[in-house]
């Protein structure tokens, strides 16, 4: 079988998926395509006969780029133990980049935390690697992407400024966005919140 396509526009997010967190999520998949680029989410795909690990090595293998949110440290409320998705996933993509094939090791990476030292307390294996603070905030999160893939891919995109004003307008016009879809504002499907905000970005074009 064939390596699968390493595409240049896809972008993974590993990132928690709680409520606390949503709005990072959220602002995170609004950047990536205002951005131009695409993103990949474990969200996307409900493939009752695969694994949710093998869903992760399919996406991971697929993108170039990768944005790694490292927030949730804190033992959950329900079990006192801290979640280890998050760290998972950013190993399965630095391994990814320096075994796999050519084409693996163009891999970029993002990494997000609220504080940008605190990762030294958990995982102090990424020392020397550069982590980037977004405080808990949707804008700093917004800036951060926008101008780590400005970086990363030397594509000319547009100011993070313009990208926080586009989504606060976005925000406002979401309930009414998911109305008329016949969909609660907070429990628009993952798939359905790609399509909104796809359908709002361009619809002057």
């Amino acid at each position: 079988m064939a390596p699968a396509r390493l595409s240049t526009d896809d972008v993974f997010i590993n990132c928690p998926f709680d409520p606390d967190f949503k709005p990072i999520f959220q602002a995170l998949v609004f950047t990536i395509f205002a951005c131009g680029f695409r993103p990949r989410s474990a969200r996307e795909l409900d493939d009752g006969g695969q694994t949710r690990i093998e869903k992760l090595y399919g996406l991971i293998q697929e993108c170039r780029y990768g944005i790694h949110d490292l927030s949730r440290t804190e033992p959950d409320k329900d079990h006192a133990l801290p979640r280890f998705n998050m760290p998972l996933e950013l190993g399965l993509f630095l391994g990814a980049k320096r075994y796999g094939d050519t084409a693996q090791h163009d891999k970029r990476l993002l990494i997000l935390d609220i504080e940008r030292f605190r990762y030294q307390k958990f995982i102090s294996d990424l020392a020397g690697m550069d982590i980037h603070e977004h405080g808990g905030r949707a804008e700093a999160a917004i800036r951060e992407t926008r101008d780590w893939l400005a970086n990363v891919s030397r594509r000319q995109i547009s100011s993070g400024d313009k990208i926080v004003r586009l989504y606060d307008q976005f925000s406002a016009d979401l309930p009414a966005l998911a109305a008329a879809l016949e969909f609660d504002p907070a429990k628009i499907p993952y798939v359905d919140f790609e399509r909104i905000v796809v359908g709002w970005l361009t619809r002057d074009a």
